[in-house]
């Protein structure tokens, strides 16, 4: 009797637990609104800045490759917000944060190779893994 009511609260929790996040997507209209889209729009325009100084030589290089990675990531999360199913929305968060990972890495090859200044890099990196603990926490959750 004890385990029935036990589990009897938890699927009455579970319940709750879905409603509010029902409720919640509902009260994110667009995939605009999300803070985390927001941010790998500010991450993008940051990367965007940051290649148009590299060497000339780097312009279809590694300058090519940032920039593709940063679009990638709000691309992504706009994506799988307008599929409505939780299982490609958690697919293409899934891919963002596997494109800021890739971005994180081109990071610091800009920086060893001297191309992106330390203040530069350290701002921009602690920026991506503020997306990337954001993404984790979202796919965690879904």
């Amino acid at each position: 009797m004890l385990l029935k009511n036990i589990l009897k609260r938890e699927k009455t929790l579970c319940d709750y637990f879905l409603q509010f996040y029902f409720w919640r997507m509902e009260q994110v209209k667009t995939f605009e609104n999300l803070i985390v889209w927001q941010k790998s729009i500010l991450l993008t325009k940051t990367i965007y800045q940051i290649t148009k100084a590299f060497p000339k030589e780097e312009i279809f290089g590694l300058g090519n490759q940032l920039r593709r990675s940063a679009v990638s990531v709000p691309s992504n999360i706009a994506e799988g917000y307008g599929r409505h199913t939780r299982v490609d929305y958690k697919r293409f968060l899934s891919m963002a944060l596997g494109s800021i990972y890739e971005l994180q890495t081109q990071l610091r090859i800009g920086l060893e190779l001297e191309f992106i200044p330390i203040q530069k890099f350290q701002e921009t990196i602690n920026l991506s893994k503020e997306i990337d603990r954001m993404l984790y926490a979202i796919i965690k959750k879904l």
